[in-house]
């Protein structure tokens, strides 16, 4: 009959062990008192193994080369330098300058076909970088010709250093708003344009300081704790505010506020309704209609990709010849006025380093450079996607890090890569980076000779293009889409846009990553536990939530600790093991089942574990032997083993009560259910005898 049992329970392993362990005589010590044998650590006549391996203890590691392997997977997860291993030293500097300027690496392969391909992108993104860069400057109270500036630069110093081919950098408007709100709560940009403008290139350079550090360092991971959730939040909230805020354009207001939260912005419009002026509403609108439009098509119909990306210059230059026939400035419309004719000029004694406002220069650099690199990097990747190639997020870190010090030293601020102007830059069929070099001289012909012409450009124009393109950062379809799938991230990009919008930039940003970094402190301090059953006819042990049609293990209770083990989850994770163990007693009370004997926890989703940790596991297992119990580990990795057989734990459970996986600990702990049972020995203490 016990045979009959065991084969039921487990028929291809218990019928082979069966017959092996006739010889054996039980109990099988094994230098510890609690300690009992079971098939998979007995051996045959012959003295082999004919059980299953059992867990090893991973060799010792010196400790600096412990470290060193711990510092290579932290900061060097990409092992950036194997391409230099076993090569000649001319080849390792042919080798180092094409990675920190991999326009030699591609541009020995570059052919005439690619450079009609780049010519063709490079004058449509052109197109789009000229009106948008003198707007995104109004933005951020800066003069209008900083954002011509900045479209000259950066974009030469990007094709050199720069990773993406499709990336086609410039000024945003979000670090542009960012940045005005930042810095304009220290120095009004209209007392004092002198001081606002040196520490626009200050903060610039920090910026840029900033992105090479994180870049040479390889701290690229930072800029990951801005979770999806919270830049979908934050781009629609800025969006949100910016839009506001061109309505001083519209309605052609002169005195505005310079607060940015939505409550400030309306009052400031609805308080000067005698201040609006009809005619600059009018062309304001009718300016937005057309700009609408030229993107409605362009999306209906991709290939006329090129009606949405002419629309901003085209609305210039209608705009600028209906005021200067016109005379619409004569009547309430205002205008850019006179730009300064010329490339731009050194700006790098401009930089106030010892300024009294030093701390809000670098501050707002630190700010405005994780924002910048967080949607400069993230568009990078989605067209690396598409054209299925690499892009290394560390080098475009020190690409746009660099760009942003040349920038600031030659009179031009915050720059990245901005998605509209990169997906015009894609769509036009670009090939490499050359286009940014095209747009580059595109934008310096304009300095040179065209400046004049945008004199009278209307200001309610740019205000037009700027809530064209940032209508399109407002992704009500991610929001709902956040809201199916997992509300905490709906409530975080719900935070951040409340804030940005109620708040103001830095609180709503504040908000989203505090959240953000809650739920990871929530996730490591508060780890699932879960409670495994045996899947029909198989080895298999799965959550019984997920899976209700699992079979439970009498006498034996399974549990899957789902996180590493340090100090902010080891006193939880008792806590919750002894619910767990109670829980289940009361249950078999309850329905007469089998009695609780073995505690099986499954291990494999533990990576690391602290000494807090093995603290914890010592406290189990004397609570376990209070209530004569039997504490199991199932899949410990080499990392916890090493530490648990340092603190001498492992000879305190005893090896043989480790496991490498759940089944095998399964059938062990069957074996012992039904092939022994206690008696008590004339010394009064307890042991086990063969019961086969």
């Amino acid at each position: 009959n016990r045979y009959a049992i065991l084969y039921l329970l487990q028929p291809k392993f218990f019928l082979s062990k069966l017959c092996r362990i006739k010889s054996l005589s039980i109990p099988y010590k094994m230098g510890n008192a609690d300690n009992y044998g079971y098939p998979s650590m007995m051996n045959n006549n012959n003295g082999e193994n004919t059980g299953i391996h059992r867990v090893e203890i991973p060799p010792p590691q010196p400790f600096f080369k412990s470290l060193k392997n711990t510092v290579k997977e932290t900061l060097f997860p990409d092992d950036p330098l194997k391409q230099f291993k076993n090569q000649k030293p001319l080849r390792k500097f042919i080798l180092g300058v094409q990675y920190f300027f991999p326009i030699f690496e591609w541009g020995s392969r570059y052919n005439f076909g690619f450079f009609k391909a780049d010519l063709i992108a490079g004058i449509t993104i052109a197109s789009l970088a000229i009106p948008q860069g003198i707007s995104y400057a109004k933005l951020g109270n800066l003069p209008p010709i900083l954002g011509l500036y900045s479209s000259f630069i950066p974009p030469l110093v990007y094709a050199l250093m720069g990773s993406s081919r499709d990336l086609a950098v410039g000024t945003v408007a979000v670090g542009s708003l960012l940045m005005a709100s930042m810095l304009g709560a220290e120095v009004n940009p209209a007392e004092n344009p002198t001081l606002y403008l040196h520490l626009a290139f200050t903060a610039t350079f920090f910026t840029g300081l900033f992105e090479v550090a994180l870049g040479f360092f390889r701290l690229g991971f930072i800029v990951d704790f801005l979770s999806h959730a919270t830049i979908v939040g934050f781009m629609g909230g800025a969006a949100t505010v910016v839009i506001l805020q061109q309505l001083k354009g519209i309605l052609g207001l002169e005195h505005f506020t310079h607060a940015t939260d939505v409550v400030s912005v309306l009052r400031s419009v609805f308080s000067q309704t005698h201040a609006w002026r009809w005619e600059s509403a009018v062309l304001g609108f009718c300016f937005l209609f057309y700009l609408m439009l030229a993107k409605f098509l362009s999306q209906k119909r991709p290939k006329l990709f090129w009606v949405s990306a002419m629309a901003p210059l085209t609305s210039v230059i209608l705009g600028t010849i209906l005021v200067y026939i016109t005379h619409a400035e004569k009547h309430g419309v205002a205008v850019i006025g006179e730009l300064k004719k010329g490339i731009n000029p050194p700006s790098i004694m401009d930089l106030s380093f010892g300024s009294k406002y030093m701390t809000t220069a670098i501050k707002t650099g630190i700010v405005t450079g994780v924002i910048a690199l967080a949607e400069g990097i993230a568009v990078g990747r989605s067209f690396a996607m598409f054209k299925n190639y690499h892009i290394d997020g560390n080098k475009e870190m020190i690409a746009f890090g660099m760009m942003n010090i040349v920038g600031s030293c030659t009179s031009c601020y915050l720059t990245t890569g901005p998605f509209s102007r990169s997906a015009v830059n894609f769509n036009a069929g670009c090939k490499t980076a050359v286009s940014n070099i095209v747009m580059a001289l595109a934008v310096m012909v304009t300095l040179l000779l065209l400046t004049p012409l945008f004199h009278f450009t209307p200001l309610v124009v740019l205000s037009s293009i700027i809530i064209a393109a940032m209508l399109g950062l407002i992704d009500y379809n991610a929001a709902i889409h956040l809201w199916h799938v997992d509300k905490f991230d709906f409530l975080v990009c719900m935070s951040a846009y409340i804030g940005v919008v109620f708040g103001n930039i830095e609180i709503g940003l504040v908000m989203a990553i505090g959240l953000s970094l809650l739920r990871v402190l929530l996730s490591v301090a508060r780890p699932r536990t879960l409670v495994l059953g045996n899947i029909p006819n198989s080895m298999i042990y799965r959550n019984v939530e997920q899976y209700p049609n699992t079979n439970n293990v009498p006498g034996v209770l399974i549990l899957d600790i789902g996180a590493p083990i340090f100090f902010t989850n080891s006193s939880y994770l008792r806590e919750r093991i002894s619910r767990w163990i109670d829980d289940e007693e009361d249950k078999l009370k309850s329905s007469g089942e089998t009695t609780l004997q073995y505690v099986i926890l499954d291990m494999g989703a533990v990576g690391n574990i602290d000494t807090s940790g093995i603290s914890m596991f010592e406290e189990v297992k004397k609570n376990l032997d209070r209530r004569d119990l039997k504490l199991v580990l199932a899949n410990p990795g080499a990392e916890v083993m090493k530490k648990l057989n340092k603190s001498k734990f492992i000879e305190t459970l005893g090896q043989e009560w480790m496991f490498l996986t759940v089944g095998e600990a399964v059938e062990a702990c069957n074996f012992m259910l039904h092939s022994c049972k206690p008696i008590s020995s004339e010394d009064g203490s307890q042991k086990w005898s063969n019961n086969v």
